[in-house]
């Protein structure tokens, strides 16, 4: 499957009449293939994004199937314009290739004040999760690399997101590491709170010093949750060591949401990474 990365938005850029110019920026993270058109904001719509997805497929020699994206706004306009042309889209934090050439084509603009940022999103305060949903109990853990896959690939779990990129192989971790991760003892809201969060499409945890500390869920494209806030000080110095080995993990770690702590049975598990733009 040809995948294919894509942003378009306004750049702090004008043409000779003083129009805002908007960029549409593509890449191939497998193989290397991008490219950029520009286009004045009056001229911003579907119909001028099919056009130029069609000439870009011709450059790149083929079609792609999927275009994955990160900005919330470019999101509904890339849908319109690739219907069709029958490519799905697919709305994703990671994109890491496309980041990285945003940044390089920043380079390229005139200095403004304050400095642009390609990457930044308004993302919105955290908000609780449900109470419906919250299960009896949870705690920290941590799993070695090596035993990461065997302890997951063959058991009947319900839902299950383990991204081939994410594997403690492909981002080449020792496997004597220590993989951080939540597990959450659901109980009888096990199953409603996995399918929640399969909706939700979480994307990482992260532990938020303050007062008080609290556990928050990245997901979807700027969603936030709080999933839990403590003030006891053992738990504050579990997520710390949480934190720090999701550090040491590349920001590696997982969610495993089961009904109970018996082990026999699990009903949620996610891979997840945790990433500075």
């Amino acid at each position: 499957m040809t995948i294919w990365q894509a942003d378009f938005y306004r750049r702090p850029l004008q043409d000779a009449a003083g129009n805002a110019l908007w960029e549409l920026l593509v890449c191939n993270p497998t193989t290397g293939f991008s490219a950029s058109a520009l286009c004045p904001q009056t001229d911003a719509n579907a119909a001028w994004l099919t056009n130029q997805l069609k000439q870009l497929a011709e450059r790149a020699g083929g079609t792609p199937q999927r275009i994955q994206v990160f900005r919330p706004q470019s999101v509904s306009l890339l849908q319109a314009a690739c219907q069709p042309l029958g490519i799905a889209v697919e709305p994703t934090r990671r994109t890491p290739a496309l980041k990285q050439l945003l940044r390089q084509q920043a380079t390229q603009y005139p200095p403004s004040n304050p400095p642009y940022d390609p990457l930044q999103l308004d993302s919105p305060p955290p908000v609780p999760l449900p109470e419906s949903l919250w299960g009896d109990q949870w705690r920290f853990a941590t799993i070695a690399a090596l035993d990461l896959l065997p302890a997951i690939q063959n058991r009947p779990i319900p839902i299950r997101e383990l991204p081939e990129e994410l594997l403690p192989v492909n981002l080449q971790l020792p496997s004597t590491i220590s993989i951080p991760g939540v597990v959450i003892d659901g109980g009888r809201q096990a199953m409603a709170l996995a399918r929640w969060m399969q909706r939700s499409r979480p994307v990482a945890l992260t532990y938020i010093p303050g007062d008080p500390d609290g556990l928050i869920l990245e997901a979807g494209l700027v969603e936030r949750w709080v999933l839990t806030t403590f003030t006891d000080p053992e738990v504050i110095n579990a997520a710390r060591s949480f934190r720090d080995r999701q550090a040491a993990a590349k920001g590696l770690h997982f969610l495993l949401i089961q009904p109970d702590d018996s082990g026999r049975t699990y009903t949620g598990f996610w891979l997840l990474q945790w990433e500075r733009d």
